[in-house]
Formats: C-alpha cells, structure tokens, sequence
C-alpha cells in the first residue's frame, strides 16, 4: 500500500503546528492529533518517526494516510473507531488504536479533589495504571507537572522518544495524562518534562510503583489489581495487637543484609525467600512484629533505604510488588504484623527523582534554608504547598492499603518539626511567628495521622523522634500530632551510657537508669535498641559491655531483661538478639557463625525466652504505657542494685523485677514484696542455659513477715552477678 503524494491537510494543522510536532514542543497534543473536524471532514493526525507508510482501519476498510511533513501522517478517516497501521523500512508492520482518539481518563472528582489538595486515594489517579478504557486495554499515565511546557511518557514501547507520546493538560490541576493501547505490565518508562527554563528533563514516576533494578532509574508499569490476599482474619484482629495494652516485640530488619545466598552470588534473599526464613525464624523467636528498614525504591545502597526516590514502589532489589505482598501475608498467617520504616522528611538530589521536577522546585523548597538537609545532602518537601502534603498523606495510604501493613514508624521526626534542625544561625527561615517550629510538617503530620487511623483504626504510627517536643502520641485534638507510639530515644541514650560503665563507677551514674521512669508516661513509649546504635563506629552491643568475656555476656544478657521489664513496647535491631560481635555491616549477611557459640547462643535463648515472658504475662505488658503499671521498691546506687514492681489489672499476678550490675553475688538480698506467698522465680539471666553459672533461688522465694522497702512482707534472694531474677506471685 503506498501513500498518497497529495499534501491535503486539515486547516488547524498549520506550518507553526507540524513544527511543533515534529520537534516535539506541541503543550496541547490533543488539540491537533487524532480525530478532529475541518470544514466537513473528521480528520486523523498522527506523529509516526520512522513510518515509511501508515494506514488507518476503519470496519476492515483501510484508509492511508499520507505523510504532510516530516513525521506527520493525516487523511480524512470515516469514523472515530479506528487502528492505525505502520509499515517500517524493514517491512515490520505495528497495528494500534490511536492513543489519541480516546477521551480523558481523570474524571472531574478526582480534578477536583487534587486540585484541593485532599485526594487520599491519590495513587489510583496518578502514575502508571494497567486498565480498559473504552474497552481497549492498555495503560494510563497521568503525571502531576503544572510549570512543565510538555510533558512526554517515553518507554521500551516507543523507543524513548518523547515526541510519540506527549501528555495532554488536565483542567487547571496541573496533571497531564495520556491512554496508550497495549502497553502492560512490566514495560519500562519515564516521563520527558520541558521546564518552564525549556531544558528536557528525564522523570522516574513520583507515583511509579515499580522500577528498575539500580543503577538503572526507569519506572516499570506494574499492575496492582488482583492480589490474592489470604489474611483476612488477621486484619479483623490486628487492632488488638496494635492496642497499648498488648505485648508488642518488635524485630527491626534489614533485607539486605539479614541472610544472603552465597550459593548465588552472595545475593540477599529474595521477598519470597525472605517470606519463608525470616518469617519463620521471628515466630520461633517469638516476636510479635517485624519491622523493615524502608523498602521504598532508593538509588544507594548505602542509604538503607533511607533516601528513597520511588516512594509508591518496594525496592525491586528482593522482587516485584506482589512478592512484596507475599511477605507480608506470610507474616499475618503466622500471627506476625508488619511494620514498615517510611521515610517522608527529605529525598535525595538524584536527577531523575524528585528533585526540579517540572524545572522549578516543585515538591522541595526553592530557599536552601528551608529546603536543603545540609547533614544528608538531601532535598526538604515542601508541606506548605497542598499537593505535596497530599503526595506524602497519599502514600502512608497506599503502604498501609495496598500492602496490608500494620504500621509504618516515621523517620527523622526531629528533623521535620524544627526548622533549625541542625543548622546555626542565619541558615534557616523563621515561621511566621518568629519561631523555630515548623508549621507546615506539623500541620502534615497530624494530618497523615487522622487520614491513617481514618481509614483503619487497627493500624499504628510510631514516630521517631529525639526531642522533647509535647504530645507527639498524643490525639490530634487534643494538640497532639496523632502518632500512636514514640521511640524512647532518652531511655535507650541513658542506659546504654550506663551499661557501658565499668561496675566499678556505675554507682556514680545510678541515676541513668532510674531517671528515664520521670518521663515514661508522658507518651506511649517503644523502648529501642535499633541498628543506629550498632553502626559508624560505635560498635555491636555485646562489644559495648566492659569486662571480661564472661562479664560482657553477663552484662548484655542483664541488660536485656531490664529492658524487656520495663514500661515500655520493645524494639531490638537484628543480629542483637544473638549478641553478633561484630557491629552491622549493610553489604554482608548477619553473621550466623557466631550465634552457634554458647555464649552468643545463650543471648538468643534469653531473648526467646523474654518474649514468652512478656507475651505470657499480662503485668509485663498490660499497663506499658501507664504509671499504675509500674512502682519503685528499691534503689541502692552503692550497690547499684534496682527492684521496681509491675502490676496489669486487678487480678493479674504481679511482678518483682530485681537488678544486680555489679560483678558481685549478693545472699540473702531482701527485697519488699506486696503480698504473701510463694514468688515463682521465672526468669533468672544466670541460668545456664543462657550462659550464666546457675546461681539462682531453686524456683522462687516464700515471703517472710520482716518488712522492707515500705512493704509488709519481704523475700531474700540470691541475687548472681551481674544479673536479673524476675519473681511472679504465684496465684495457685
């Protein structure tokens, strides 16, 4: 079939317009491609590089269309349903319907509400989705840009060539958007952005939920639909586990570094793999909760994730999104939640990530001193501007709906709420007021909080956050920012300074461990031993204890129960639990070796049987975050020894926790006690089977009528070295 030498063309199609199109500067490719009326005729316009002929079809009668200038191919066409055909310099043809024949996607509601700045389900608008459109299947592509002069999706699929596919304008919200017929699953794209400085910018997808394996930077179209979720009665149970009155034993995680395939390359488990080994070994651990370091996409590995690029896709480095999925039900089948590290406080300069998307400082802060982190070389967000507070509400949304989790811990809050974070005078913006707080991060966290409790009250945020700022687990309306838990990051800065003291000196510094009760009601407070405290030089945890071989252990496993019996949920970062000698190192695997020594193997068993405990006792857990739960008995800091009572509800067997942090076996140690009986010793950290030499009670103490500590009745202990003995009323 051979194209028509005639040069007819529709009156819009102007010398000025094949211009545009054929160097691909036409903003308005809809107005001119496609099906469209001149005088009588419906013409159709199509941009085809590289075509030597094209032809439209139209109920099996084709129709050429000759070629007007350069790559521009129009012919009157009887009817809008049609497929146009290319024929290529190697006879190759490709038959499609035109991409511009289709109406708009984006309905007027969802113009509407991102154009206000509160669409909570903005994902199923914007980015890549896998649908029909007029019964055609393909792709649609929408893409917030509003300073862009064009906007292009360019792909596997149209050789990367941004004048295939220009997007269309969308009302005044600033979205572009285009329908390309037979574009699935898995194929690879960017969006090409013409600034308003008229520089071409290559995009990943800021809503992209797939992309390619680093150091690649192409988004990849994944299709969400469909998942096979099994996990439908853990979902119906989850808010009891996420309630403050419920143990909670978390074990922080990073995938790439827990366990590797050294018969692979030294490759880190895959999502599947990890769905299988990882799952498996928390619950015979017996922690409740695992929470990831950030599997939002991220270019540098040596970021852990926490300087993310694709904030709508799981990191391709473990699998695909539904492999992703595939974890976490395989965690909720075994009764294990799901807690996911997010991190919406700063992203990174890539350039192909967020950072001048449209050619302006779109999402970030034109003012350095607002929008520049000067400690991570990292980009602020701007929450002052109402679509990019939605982008960043949007996604705590679609973790926690598209991906079944159970709670996400927000990153760097400290960092989000001062505006003189980190920075000396001169090298920040006041607010409004004159002040240091930032209003905007307030205001956008407090509302991510109220759209994710909202949406499901079963879930849980957590906050990390080192200052004294008031309220962070407190309501929104009662001036809180909504979280529903904080890191206690002065109890884990304070004892572990302690712990770190010969014993010798540690009755000086009693007051480390004592102090941090003083604020321990003030929020709903996870206790945590993360991985900061095991990297950049400071060492494992076993490594920071002092002593001899045996005195390190001992110290390490004491401090273990003294945290675990205190207020407080618990967090501990992976390869803690065994007491890994060495401090964490992101590029190997944990290493495993050591766990199967005695010492570090009793560490595991301690820390196995500590959860149980907790797990199994209602006053180790039931009033974690509340002051009746907890009461001083004793504190000697010359001997540094410590005895604190826990207590659950009314007819819950109470608790007698007692410390010993000196490398002296005290006999006969009496203690106060609130009632008479028998106390059941149920946890002793010198017990063998943890590494110790067995010094203990022979199963627990009956009271005697001598009063101690301002109590009635009393026990005398043998209380080892360097130890805790935890003593439960014994109620039958």
């Amino acid at each position: 079939m051979a194209n028509s030498d005639r040069v007819d063309r529709p009156d819009y199609l102007t010398q000025e317009v094949l211009v545009a199109l054929n160097g691909g500067g036409h903003a308005a490719p809809y107005e001119v491609l496609g099906p469209h009326k001149s005088g009588n005729k419906r013409w159709v316009v199509t941009f085809q590089p590289a075509a030597v002929e094209v032809w439209a079809t139209v109920a099996g009668k084709d129709t050429p269309l000759p070629r007007i200038a350069g790559d521009v191919f129009a012919a009157p066409v009887a009817g809008k349903t049609y497929t146009l055909t290319m024929r290529y310099p190697d006879g190759a043809t490709f038959t499609t319907r035109d991409p511009y024949a289709f109406d708009p996607v984006l309905s007027d509601f969802d113009q509407y509400l991102i154009g206000e700045g509160t669409h909570k389900e903005l994902w199923r608008a914007l980015g890549a989705h896998v649908t029909k459109h007029q019964g055609v299947a393909g792709t649609h592509f929408a893409v917030w840009a509003p300073n862009a002069q064009r906007v292009s999706v360019i792909g596997d699929f149209n050789t990367w060539d941004g004048r295939r596919h220009p997007l269309r304008p969308v009302g005044e919200t600033g979205v572009w958007e285009v329908f390309i017929p037979q574009v699935g699953d898995g194929a690879l794209y960017k969006y090409q952005i013409i600034g308003i400085d008229g520089q071409s910018r290559d995009k990943a997808d800021p809503m992209g939920f797939g992309s390619q394996h680093p150091p690649e930077q192409a988004s990849v179209v994944r299709d969400l639909a469909g998942y096979g979720w099994k996990d439908k009665a853990w979902m119906k149970s989850r808010a009891a586990r996420a309630d403050r009155a419920s143990p909670m034993a978390i074990y922080e995680v990073h995938l790439g570094s827990w366990r590797r395939r050294y018969d692979d390359g030294g490759r880190p488990l895959s999502y599947k793999e990890h769905a299988r080994d990882l799952v498996s070994y928390v619950k015979y651990m017996g922690f409740t909760h695992i929470e990831l370091l950030p599997v939002s996409e991220f270019p540098f590995d040596g970021s852990w994730g926490y300087q993310p690029v694709g904030l709508y896709a799981p990191t391709i480095r473990f699998g695909p999104p539904n492999e992703f999925r595939d974890l976490v039900d395989t965690a909720h089948a075994e009764g294990i939640g799901v807690l996911l590290d997010w991190v919406p406080g700063h992203f990174p300069t890539d350039a192909h990530g967020l950072a001048k998307f449209d050619g302006t400082a779109l999402y970030e802060h034109a003012d350095p001193r607002e929008g520049f982190h000067q400690d991570w070389n990292t980009l602020i967000p701007n929450y002052g501007r109402r679509e990019v507070k939605n982008y960043f509400v949007a996604n705590a949304l679609y973790w926690l709906e598209e991906y079944h989790l159970d709670g996400l811990r927000v990153d760097a809050v400290a960092s989000m709420l001062y505006r003189d974070y980190s920075r000396k005078d001169g090298e920040w913006v006041p607010n409004k007021d004159g002040g240091r707080e930032n209003y905007e991060a307030i205001s956008f966290l407090q509302d991510m909080n109220i759209a994710a409790y909202g949406a499901d009250a079963s879930i849980m945020t957590v906050a990390e956050e080192s200052t004294s700022f008031p309220g962070v687990s407190q309501p929104v309306h009662t001036g809180g920012l909504g979280f529903g838990y904080k890191w206690n990051m002065g109890w884990m800065n304070d004892t572990l300074r302690y712990m770190e003291k010969d014993p010798i000196y540690r009755q000086y510094d009693h007051h480390l461990m004592t102090f941090p009760i003083d604020w321990a009601f003030t929020e709903n407070f996870i206790l945590p031993i993360s991985h900061d405290e095991v990297v950049h030089g400071k060492g494992s945890m076993i490594a920071k204890m002092p002593g001899t071989e045996w005195e390190k252990f001992a110290n390490l496993r004491a401090y273990y129960a003294f945290m675990w019996t205190q207020p407080g949920k618990k967090l501990l970062f992976m390869g803690c639990e065994f007491a890994q000698p060495e401090e964490w190192n992101h590029d190997a695997e944990l290493n495993w070796g050591a766990a199967e020594q005695p010492a570090n193997k009793g560490v595991q068993q301690l820390v196995r049987d500590l959860n149980r405990l907790y797990r199994e006792t209602p006053s180790l857990h039931f009033k974690d975050c509340e002051a009746a739960g907890f009461q001083w008995v004793s504190n000697d800091p010359s001997q540094s020894t410590i005895a604190f009572l826990r207590r659950g509800n009314a007819g819950d067997a109470p608790v007698v926790v007692v410390c010993n942090f000196t490398p002296v076996t005290r006999e006969g140690f009496q203690v106060g006690v609130p009632e008479a009986g028998f106390w059941e010793e149920v946890l002793n950290t010198d017990a063998a089977i943890y590494g110790g030499d067995n010094r203990g009670n022979l199963g627990g103490c009956t009271t005697e009528n001598s009063p101690a500590d301002g109590q009635a009745r009393s026990i005398r202990l043998t209380l080892p070295p360097l130890s805790v003995v935890v003593l439960r009323k014994q109620t039958t």
